[in-house]
């Protein structure tokens, strides 16, 4: 039996040129080569499997071939060559530093430079894990880097750049190597396969690829196990499953149950998932790059940022289309509040339901509408998050309603004249006079009741339409938030494009004031009830030549100028268990 090589090793570059998705860095030293300006030290730096260590070998056989091709390319004849290919060069020498890193493994490699090479121009040592040298040893090589004779040359390679000491980093020239590009990867692999004879999916390679995370050497590694496993055939659905993870069309099926409002589907296939073995977090990490995709799929423009097949990038098109963007951009949060919380839950499971479950309800909010029975959704502080409501052609809601279920729930206000329901109106007794700590439990009570109205849908509205509404909310809030009134009085919204109103305001202090806490809920939450339109959203815009309206206080506000200069107030309003009246 013949013995095997892995590809890692078999296919290793032995020129610059075959080095892939480092051209910038090859160039470079190319240049240095072909000028004459070869540094006496260097630090390569990355992430593993990036080809630091390959590049140093490539830099040392390049330096000492006698007869250099017109492209800096060795000759691969010369005694020197020969030596390099056959692991028996004289004046190449690695150290592993991991095993190497005290001083009398650096003692030993001064003794070494001492002597000039017996054949060729430069003795060149590569010292791989630079970063774990003691102290000590690092100061210890420090002279010798810093001063070295003219035949020797020092390669430091390092995964973990920050470990290096800065008198170190200070002799060396910097290469930063990046992860290699998906593209880069699947290009490597298909031209193994052709020469290997074996035939293959381009997302099957794809697939490999996204999963090695820039490294070419775990793609490699990956490559060997999946033909091991395969055969001459590698398909994507072997690939999938031998590496053991979700493919795009687990997360396809879920986004269009949500879409149908097809609640048992998510529930029962996110069940089929755990059983097959995968990590709640896995999943939900899946699916937020899923619907990252569908987003970037909305614009033309960032179309390319998915790294998928042309023929994927169909499928992402056709499936956004049945989506708005401010549905997708709430969906991404909600993914990103249970990534978040997932590690630190005692419920895991349940965890990933609620987020099935709040998903549903936003791409299919007819789907899980029950009265009292429906629950918000959950932001990811906890806190009830805004309805949003994708845009749906003509008859799209309807048919989502269930038989029977039209008749019992009230006709919806027409976009032409929004109004607000009674149940939301202030009582009378409620407009007087009232406290601080009754004010704020009236207004939470208020959102929560708009919020278990039906969503609204993304409905156009006007300048005029908008700047009405300002108004009447500016006169809803004028006698029981003064302090709120001042600063909207001092904001002046405009309409943009998709649904976007800008709040011009004379500085960045209003701005903050203004999208503070519930205030901006409790505004956005109306602007968006009474316009029909669940896209609408904030930018804030400073302009420094508006002209600051004049301050309104309140009682909170006077009574905290008054205890600057009477401090007693405090202990007689906390020893009576004094409220403020508004």
């Amino acid at each position: 039996m013949e013995d095997f090589v892995v590809s890692a090793r078999k296919y290793r570059p032995d020129t610059f040129d075959a080095v892939v998705g480092q051209e910038a860095i090859t160039t470079t030293l190319k240049n240095a080569i072909r000028n004459g300006h070869v540094a006496q030290s260097f630090l390569f730096c990355g992430p593993r499997g990036v080809g630091k260590t390959t590049c140093a070998r490539i830099l040392a056989r390049t330096i000492n071939c006698m007869n250099l091709g017109p492209g800096m390319d060795p000759c691969g004849k010369c005694e020197s060559c020969l030596g390099f290919l056959h692991n028996a060069s004289q004046n190449i020498y690695e150290l592993d530093a991991a095993s190497n890193r005290n001083v009398e493994a650096m003692r030993a490699l001064i003794e070494q430079v001492r002597i000039p090479p017996q054949v060729g121009k430069y003795k060149v040592y590569i010292i791989d894990e630079v970063h774990m040298l003691t102290t000590e040893a690092f100061n210890t090589f420090l002279k010798t880097l810093e001063e070295p004779p003219a035949y020797a040359k020092f390669i430091l390679a390092t995964t973990e750049k920050n470990k290096v000491i800065p008198t170190i980093l200070s002799r060396c020239q910097i290469f930063d190597f990046k992860r290699i590009g998906v593209d880069d990867i699947v290009s490597h692999l298909e031209k193994i396969c052709q020469k290997e004879g074996i035939t293959y999916e381009e997302e099957a390679l794809r697939v490999v690829a996204q999963k090695a995370d820039g490294g070419l050497r775990d793609a490699l590694s990956m490559f060997d196990q999946i033909v091991s496993f395969s055969g001459n055939s590698i398909t994507y659905k072997q690939v999938v499953s031998m590496l053991n993870i979700l493919d795009y069309e687990t997360y396809f099926q879920m986004t269009a149950f949500f879409f149908e409002g097809n609640v048992p589907a998510c529930l029962n296939l996110f069940n089929q998932i755990l059983d097959n073995g995968f990590d709640g977090q896995v999943f939900v990490n899946g699916l937020g790059s899923h619907l990252r995709s569908l987003l970037l799929a909305k614009d033309t423009q960032t179309v390319d940022l998915m790294d998928v097949s042309p023929s994927l990038k169909g499928r992402y098109l056709e499936q956004s289309s049945s989506v708005s963007t401010g549905a997708l951009l709430h969906s991404l949060e909600l993914c990103n509040a249970c990534d978040q919380q997932y590690r630190n839950s005692s419920g895991k499971r349940l965890l990933v339901e609620i987020l099935l479950l709040q998903l549903v309800r936003l791409f299919a909010p007819a789907a899980l509408e029950g009265g009292e029975a429906q629950a918000p959704a959950l932001g990811e502080s906890g806190e009830q998050a805004d309805n949003v409501r994708p845009a749906q052609p003509a008859g799209t809601a309807s048919q989502a309603v269930p038989a029977g279920a039209a008749s019992a729930r009230p006709a919806e206000p027409e976009a032409s004249a929004p109004v607000l329901p009674s149940s939301l109106s202030m009582p009378a007794n409620m407009r007087s006079k009232t406290s601080l700590k009754a004010l704020e439990t009236r207004g939470q009570s208020v959102q929560q009741q708009m919020r278990d109205q039906a969503p609204p849908a993304d409905a156009p509205f006007t300048q005029e339409k908008l700047q009405s509404v300002w108004n009447t909310y500016m006169d809803k809030v004028s006698k029981d938030q003064p302090s709120f009134f001042s600063v909207l009085s001092k904001a002046d919204p405009c309409l943009k494009e998709n649904y976007a109103v800008e709040l011009k305001v004379p500085n960045r202090f209003v701005g903050e004031d203004l999208l503070s806490g519930s205030r901006e809920k409790e505004l956005l939450d109306y602007l968006r009830f009474q316009l029909h339109n669940s896209s609408l959203h904030f930018i804030v815009h400073v302009d420094e030549s508006m002209k600051p309206g004049k301050a309104i206080y309140t009682p909170l506000e006077k009574f905290h100028e008054m205890q600057k200069h009477n401090p007693e107030l405090k202990n007689f309003r906390d020893a009576l268990n004094l409220d403020l009246e508004l």
